[in-house]
């Protein structure tokens, strides 16, 4: 099975072929924002964490692993130039990988309207450069997706869940590489994945991230990870939710656990099952997502309508009540007994193909999340001993 995708020099397929307008601290989003309404396929990446937080490695790697995902051709990086962050060291890892990445100071450059001049004319170098880029035929196996869920309900885990799992098994066996996330929503299950994993130290790896991420949202409070969304929806409890978001993983062994950290960003390598460190947060996961070089997300809920503009959201719900245009794929039928979750799996592979070829998600360029730049908080990381 095959997709037409831009072939990268470092070997990797995008699905789409954007540019990025970094913004490596929040004073210069106004500006990269005027640079990006010039851009045709110009995506705005902002630090909103600002120029001067302590322990920024993780939000750096974030903002380079992300502007290195497939998805990505190349990247305009801009720096007020009073911060911390030097936008060289942005730049120059991306141009590593055969990508073009320029940048860009506000002060050096004479200030707002003539950086804003400049940026134009160095975006339009790239965007000439990606343009280089063609569509062409290239196997399924290089395609990495991420699974998430949001707005659970009890139609995620009869229906959504289980047929997002089924076409991750299918993926799996075509050679590609699919990666799920949110670890705190799999709180109760660390026997059943343990099970799973390919060895005795990703077995005990699993275990430890997963227990680290319950002391990071627990610590000095309740756990909260039940929403009003969940409960009205019809989720009880933790357990019950843990057991339906488990569902989306499929079942095929797992091949690893990704972690994000101030050491970089761990990604896939070789094909099969994840688990990662991508954050139950949506705008953070989306960019987490990107950042392990996900091309695509499968995200299941009982009708959200969650997108993220770097890489493509496939959204699947079997929520008749409140599945509406937003959804890709109408699971419904599962929960009347009229279709099977292999049927449906075999639905959301082929739109996966169909998404990877080009053809727009639903909501792809109508709403989408912010592209949230999450990290771990440093100095809890070392109160809780975690680090």
């Amino acid at each position: 099975m095959e997709f037409n995708g831009y072939v990268r020099q470092d070997g990797t397929v995008g699905i789409r072929n954007n540019i990025l307008i970094i913004a490596v601290d929040e004073c210069m989003d106004g500006i990269a924002r005027k640079i990006s309404e010039k851009i045709e396929n110009s995506i705005v990446l902002t630090n909103h964490y600002t120029c001067m937080l302590g322990g920024n490695e993780e939000t750096l790697s974030n903002i380079i692993n992300a502007a290195c995902n497939p998805n990505v051709a190349g990247a305009l990086v801009l720096a007020m130039g009073c911060g911390s962050i030097d936008p060289e060291i942005v730049a120059d890892p991306i141009n590593k990988t055969g990508r073009l990445a320029k940048s860009l100071t506000c002060i050096k450059n004479g200030g707002t309207k003539k950086t804003i001049t400049q940026g134009i004319e160095l975006a339009k170098e790239i965007e000439v450069f990606s343009k280089t880029f063609k569509r062409q035929p290239v196997d399924i196996s290089k395609l990495v997706v991420g699974v998430k869920c949001g707005g659970s309900d009890t139609s995620s885990g009869i229906a959504s869940n289980p047929s997002v799992g089924k076409a991750a098994d299918l993926l799996v066996d075509k050679g590609a590489i699919v990666i799920a996330g949110e670890l705190m929503e799999l709180v109760g299950c660390e026997d059943i994945l343990c099970k799973r994993a390919v060895n005795d130290e990703i077995a005990k790896k699993i275990r430890t991230l997963i227990s680290n991420e319950e002391k990071r949202w627990g610590v000095g409070s309740d756990t909260e990870i039940m929403s009003i969304g969940n409960s009205v929806g019809g989720l009880t409890t933790i357990e019950e939710k843990s057991l339906g978001a488990l569902n989306k993983i499929g079942s095929k062994p797992i091949q690893g656990i990704l972690e994000f950290n101030q050491q970089g960003h761990e990604k896939p390598t070789k094909p099969g099952m994840y688990l990662s460190d991508v954050t139950m947060l949506c705008g953070g996961s989306g960019m987490h997502f990107a950042a392990a070089g996900a091309q695509l997300i499968l995200w299941t809920s009982g009708g959200a309508g969650f997108n993220n503009s770097i890489v493509p959201v496939i959204r699947v719900s079997g929520n008749e009540d409140l599945i509406n245009e937003d959804i890709d794929i109408d699971a419904t039928r599962i929960m009347k007994g009229l279709e099977s979750s292999d049927e449906v799996g075999k639905r959301i592979l082929d739109r996966i193909i169909e998404v990877s070829n080009g053809e727009k998600t639903n909501i792809e360029d109508i709403g989408y999340s912010y592209c949230t730049l999450y990290q771990k908080d440093i100095r809890l990381e070392q109160c809780l001993g975690l680090r």
